[in-house]
């Protein structure tokens, strides 16, 4: 077996190590870390295996020909590369994660300690009902608290994730209309909406069209109401929105769709921002998603499953998914599948998931929202929303906001790079912040603000946390207004520097090999 110790590596490149290069390559304790093809031999392993026996090969000619081709390593040398690694991942858990419309917040350890419980941690969905009977009534229970908040009259908790929720919510508007042998095909969608929000439109079949928005970045409602028509199957709509806008004409807006005979999708994906606040069914709306792990608990982009359940008004529920948890007259739960739904749910549009739900999500949604009350979960937006604009008013002199006049913005504070030295971008103030110790915020989204630079700083931070990140983001801003063209090169101090991002995208390197450098992103 051959190991190559020599494959690709990148390089420091002619910008980087502005203090002098070490003979390792290392900074301090933060260590170079080559590639796992790198280091060990290709005869060290991590346990001794005698050669196997001689035997008879029964694949027929198909045998390998060739090296495998995996690295060799010892069992200290594998411990310490992959624990190497896990020290330059960046969480949540490590310092401030600004990246707007994402909601980065710490998440409580006693609803991960509940979500780790036996008894809903080892819960199968196929286990027979009579032994999951806790796991039903805590996922009932959660429906009912998710129905209360959101002033709605039922809940599907089946979709997977905050896009199929979305999915969820239109396949719903679509079996209503074809209930009522109604054929409308169009969709409207502002630009303040989220990105997967078209997309979800026209995945299911549906004309989508963009209404503008003002110069106050909300709805346009008057443009909105001149396209309405007996073509208009609905409106798919974000509040807050993604400028960090609460929309005011919501409950005219629902008015004007369903005198139009459509539907008012709303993308809840921001609920947190208004969570004990404003119920969305008061606002007339028909579907609406919610993020569990935004508004209430489990980390995100942790790489588990995912939850979206979506909220209904009283005209869409008859066609909500199957399956769904019911509480029988008894007192005792159970699921209402395909089998049993012509008793009470025939006009469902169907299956979307295999089963009924993620019960860890679940548990740490209920956990978060017991914990905090209704006193708790009310003080969590004003929280979100105080932090906000405490960022927002703390930064509008170095930095551009575009949209600072249209009064409070709500849960995340939205910039641009106006203002900047000629040549200088957004790009170059995220690469800074890398230098200053935290993750870029959001950047170039939403699309209707130039060089957008979108700040969600939750609620979860501390005016000390806040005073610190608005410290480093003005330091960086100064720097990119007075043309520091050493902000060109930045990130000098991360164990990568900048790279391109063209080339990244379009060539990525996923799987190793020899390439020459030029090859590579950097």
């Amino acid at each position: 077996m051959t190991i190559n110790q020599s494959g690709w590596k990148p390089t420091m490149g002619e910008a980087g190590a502005p203090d002098g290069e070490t003979f390792t390559g290392n900074r301090a304790l933060m260590l170079e870390e080559p590639l796992i093809f790198e280091i060990g031999g290709a005869d060290t392993t991590g346990v001794d295996i005698d050669p196997p026996a001689a035997h008879e090969s029964r694949l027929g000619g198909l045998e390998r020909r060739s090296e495998i081709g995996l690295p060799g390593l010892s069992e200290p040398e594998t411990v310490r590369h992959y624990t190497r690694l896990s020290r330059q991942n960046y969480a949540i858990d490590l310092g401030l994660f600004p990246l707007g419309s994402c909601t980065m917040k710490h998440n409580p350890r006693l609803n991960e300690r509940l979500a780790r419980l036996p008894g809903f941690a080892d819960v199968h969905p196929l286990a027979p009902i009579d032994t999951v009977q806790g796991a039903l009534e805590l996922i009932h229970e959660l429906a009912h608290w998710l129905v209360t908040l959101t002033g709605m009259h039922s809940v599907a908790m089946s979709p997977k994730a905050g896009a199929h929720g979305e999915l969820c919510g239109i396949l719903a508007i679509r079996a209503a209309l074809d209930a009522r042998g109604d054929s409308r095909k169009v969709i409207l969608v502002p630009e303040s909406a989220h990105g997967t929000n078209p997309a979800t439109a026209a995945f299911a079949g549906f004309t989508v069209e963009d209404i503008p928005a003002t110069a106050e970045g909300r709805v346009d409602l008057k443009a909105l109401e001149a396209r309405l028509g007996p073509d208009v199957a609905g409106v798919m709509i974000t509040n807050p929105n993604t400028c960090g806008l609460f929309e005011r004409d919501m409950k005219a807006i629902s008015d004007a769709v369903h005198a139009a005979g459509g539907f008012v999708y709303c993308d809840g994906a921001n609920f947190n921002a208004i969570v004990g606040r404003v119920r969305p069914g008061d606002l007339g709306i028909d579907a609406m998603h919610i993020n569990l792990h935004k508004t209430f608990s489990t980390p995100h982009g942790g790489g588990g499953p995912g939850s979206g359940p979506v909220v209904f008004s009283e005209a869409l529920s008859p066609y909500a998914p199957l399956p769904f948890v019911e509480k029988a007259a008894d007192g005792s739960f159970r699921i209402v599948e395909e089998e049993t739904a012509e008793e009470h749910h025939g006009d469902s549009f169907g299956r979307m998931t295999a089963f009924h739900g993620q019960m860890g999500m679940f548990t740490r949604a209920l956990s978060y929202i017991l914990s905090h009350g209704a006193d708790g979960l009310r003080q969590v937006a004003e929280d979100a929303v105080l932090n906000a604009n405490y960022v927002l008013r703390s930064l509008e002199d170095v930095l551009e906001a575009p949209f600072g006049g249209s009064g409070p913005c709500m849960h995340e504070a939205l910039f641009s790079d106006a203002g900047l030295a000629d040549g200088f971008t957004t790009l170059d103030i995220a690469k800074a912040l890398i230098d200053e110790g935290y993750h870029p915020m959001t950047m170039y989204f939403p699309l209707v603000v130039h060089g957008a630079m979108l700040v969600e700083p939750t609620e979860t931070e501390s005016r000390a946390a806040l005073d610190q990140f608005i410290g480093a983001l003005r330091s960086v801003a100064e720097r990119a207004k007075s043309g520091d063209e050493r902000l060109k090169s930045a990130p000098h101090f991360a164990p990568r520097r900048r790279l391109d991002e063209t080339l990244a995208a379009r060539k990525p390197v996923l799987v190793w090999k020899e390439l020459p450098v030029a090859d590579a992103a950097e």
